[in-house]
């Protein structure tokens, strides 16, 4: 198995299933022609989350995490009509790329992005009410992970799903030496699902376009 087989099967998966639109290509490259790093989830995978996101029902969505808004077209596109969804992204730059994506998308009065550390911006939703939400999906710098569980749980409600990127490390997440950030605060997510009354959760390690990654599935039990 190699890096270029994962690829292909991944783009036999997109074409038939998950093929672009004009939309979800000018987003690409629009974030492309800003310079923004190609860290966006693949195609497959954000069909995966307006999917999971559909059979939540969701009406309410919380992305941690922009970029260009790649993925958070395919999950405002999921939501019924009168849903909301805001999404936070620290870069002021990256979030301008990100507005216009959404606008050019036809989805700037349903997604709602907001520039700030997402340590604060939590905070602020909080303070405003702003949930319970639906949906969450945690994309953003893997240190922080479990400070953005721990924030996901205060604005969900019993029945909620939370997702969480990226938390396969190439391998290294069974690695309880590792001093590197991103797989401390990954597995520092994972023992706070594992321990959490209120979470039912998994973990999947998947391959492909991205290489060898997987993601994280809970639900809020109260």
């Amino acid at each position: 198995m190699s890096q270029e087989q994962w690829t292909a099967v991944d783009q036999y998966f997109t074409d038939r299933l998950a093929p672009a639109d004009e939309a979800l290509s000018a987003a690409l490259a629009a974030s492309a022609a800003a310079g923004l790093p190609a860290i966006h989830v693949a195609p497959n995978q954000g069909k995966l989350l307006h999917l999971l996101a559909r059979v939540q029902g969701a009406r309410t969505v919380l992305e941690i995490g922009t970029l260009g808004g790649y993925s958070t077209i395919w999950l405002a596109r999921a939501l019924p009509e009168g849903g909301r969804l805001i999404s936070l992204e620290y870069n002021p730059a990256h979030a301008d790329v990100a507005r216009a994506n959404l606008a050019h998308a036809g989805l700037d009065e349903v997604a709602e992005v907001r520039t700030g550390a997402a340590l604060d911006t939590l905070a602020g939703l909080a303070d405003e009410e702003a949930g319970p939400f639906d949906f969450v999906f945690i994309d953003a710098d893997k240190p922080n992970n479990a400070h953005y569980l721990e924030w996901a749980l205060k604005l969900t409600r019993p029945g909620s799903v939370i997702v969480c990127d990226n938390v396969v490390r190439g391998g290294a997440i069974i690695d309880a030496e590792s001093t590197e950030a991103s797989v401390r605060g990954t597995r520092n997510m994972i023992e706070l699902m594992a321990g959490n009354p209120r979470l039912s959760a998994t973990a999947v390690q998947t391959v492909g376009s991205k290489g060898y990654d997987g993601f994280a599935l809970a639900r809020v039990l109260g």
